[in-house]
């Protein structure tokens, strides 16, 4: 077993160690921690795989936005644990009949494919001017331009759609209706009142 193998093999364990601790611990916020070190080991791994961009993208967004933001609601809302934890047991035969099969599937597909003799030839050695940025870029941009947008579009309905989801009129809550701003009158903002003067001695 070489370097890279040890390495792979160390990322691998730590990463489905980090998995099952999300899905196991009581604390949400430790949840959310382990889950920011499946995916900073996840990025290794990428690494290893000379896709360097996606493991920086994935540093980048899921770690240091979207694990945030997770963080941050997590702790403003005050969750009760207790309750959340109620149904576990309930949910315990479904959810280890799916990992056996994923187990099963994974082990099935290691063991009969791979690279080397009698499987799938190696893949080629990148020459040294390689960039793995822009092969991405190149592709998604040419040979999947349309599944992109299409990805694309679907996100921008999903936004649309959690904001309405959302938002809430509240009666005690003044809103500001520009529409009605732009075509007020004098007479409708400007009441003129006659006070009648009293002399006094």
């Amino acid at each position: 077993m070489d370097l890279e193998q040890l390495i792979f093999y160390t990322f691998a364990g730590i990463l489905v160690f980090a998995g099952g601790m999300v899905i196991t611990v009581r604390n949400t916020v430790h949840a959310i921690l382990y889950l920011v070190l499946a995916f900073f080991t996840a990025a290794g791994l990428f690494v290893l795989l000379e896709a360097e961009f996606l493991a920086i993208t994935l540093v980048l967004v899921y770690v240091g936005a979207v694990m945030v933001l997770f963080l941050f609601v997590v702790m403003m809302l005050d969750i009760n644990v207790a309750r959340m934890r109620e149904g576990f047991l309930d949910y315990l035969p479904l959810g280890a009949a799916l990992a056996l099969v994923m187990v099963v599937e994974m082990s099935m597909l290691l063991a009969g494919s791979g690279f080397g003799e009698g499987n799938l030839p190696p893949p080629p050695a990148a020459p040294a001017d390689y960039s793995n940025t822009k092969a991405l870029g190149g592709l998604i941009y040419t040979t999947y331009v349309y599944p992109f947008e299409v990805a694309a579009l679907i996100l921008l309905v999903a936004i649309v759609a959690a904001i309405t989801l959302t938002m809430r009129r509240r009666p005690e809550t003044k809103y500001q209706r520009p529409e009605e701003q732009l075509h007020i009158k004098r007479a409708d903002r400007v009441e003129l009142v006659n006070i009648k003067s009293e002399n006094r001695q």
